[in-house]
Order: structure tokens, then C-alpha cells, then sequence
């Protein structure tokens, strides 16, 4: 037996009538009012290029939070740790550990908690983070270059207004 399917033939009352012609430009402007729209599209160019400089480091956005977290926090535990950057513990589990076995990290047993440990820099990771905080710094000077200093102060500012309002 065939297993041939019949083809569906196009008649005149199943062809489109005047398909509409594609447009010249697109229009963006309803998403262009949305903020999380705006945000996702600056973020994105950003985080490019981010991942472009920090490739010399082999760090990946969270790679850097951390180390940058840890070099200002000495002695933050994991679970500060997954609060700040909204991780879930197994998550930062296995980044811990890669960052331990990178000489970058190292931990230690929490003064106060004798049930945590705290998270140190080791002199390298003092090192790579100045390094990588400092590429960073540039990068968003780079990134925001069509903004004056005022600007790019009251654009974090309110970033930061939305998500921490949203995290409340």
C-alpha cells in the first residue's frame, strides 16, 4: 500500500487575497514605551560587550558579580551570596567551586557562624577582580558614551528604583 498523502490543491477560495506587502521599516514605537522592552535592549548591548572584555578573564557575568562581591564583602557566605544576585543555591554551588578550583576564591570558616564559611579573595583573585572591575568601569563609560556623567548616575538610580521596588 502507498502511503502517498493526497496534496492539498489551492483553489480560489483557499488562496490569500491581497496578502499584505512586508513593511519597509518595522515599527517599534508600542515597544519602545515599555521599559522592560528598553531595559532588555540596553542590557543586551551591554552584556555583549561585556562578554567580549571579560573573555580575557574567563569570567561570565555572574563569575565577575561574585568575585566583585567577595573582593568588597570579605567574608560573605554563599547564602548572602545568592540573596544579593537572586541565584538559587545549587546554582552558585557549582560557580563556587569553579572559582575555588581557578586559585580565585577561597573559603573560610565564618567568624560568627559556625555552621557557614565565609568567601575570600585569594591574592590572584584580589588581582584578576581589580583587573576585571576596572575593564568594567571602562566598559560602561564605552557603553553609555552618548550620556553625560548626570545622566548615567540618574539612569542607574532609577534602574535601581525598579527592581528593588519590584523585589519588596
Amino acid at each position: 500500500m502507498s502511503s502517498v498523502r493526497p496534496t492539498k490543491k489551492t483553489t480560489a477560495s483557499t488562496a490569500p487575497t491581497n496578502p499584505a506587502p512586508a513593511p519597509e521599516s518595522v515599527d517599534t514605537g508600542f515597544l519602545r514605551t515599555l521599559v522592560g522592552y528598553n531595559a532588555r535592549r540596553a542590557s543586551l548591548a551591554v552584556i555583549e560587550v561585556f562578554m567580549e572584555r571579560m573573555a580575557v578573564y574567563r569570567l561570565k557575568v555572574v563569575d565577575f558579580s561574585v568575585l566583585s562581591l567577595v573582593a568588597h564583602n570579605p567574608g560573605i557566605t554563599s547564602r548572602q551570596l545568592c540573596a544579593t544576585l537572586n541565584v538559587l543555591p545549587p546554582n552558585l554551588v557549582g560557580l563556587i567551586a569553579a572559582l575555588e578550583r581557578r586559585g580565585l576564591i577561597e573559603r573560610r570558616p565564618h567568624p560568627s557562624d559556625g555552621r557557614a564559611m565565609g568567601l575570600h579573595l585569594t591574592p590572584a583573585g584580589v588581582e584578576l577582580t581589580a583587573q576585571a572591575e576596572q575593564t568594567a568601569a571602562q566598559l560602561e563609560v564605552d557603553a553609555t558614551a552618548g550620556l553625560t556623567a548626570a545622566e548615567r548616575k540618574t539612569l542607574i538610580r532609577l534602574l535601581q528604583k525598579v527592581y528593588t521596588q519590584s523585589a519588596s
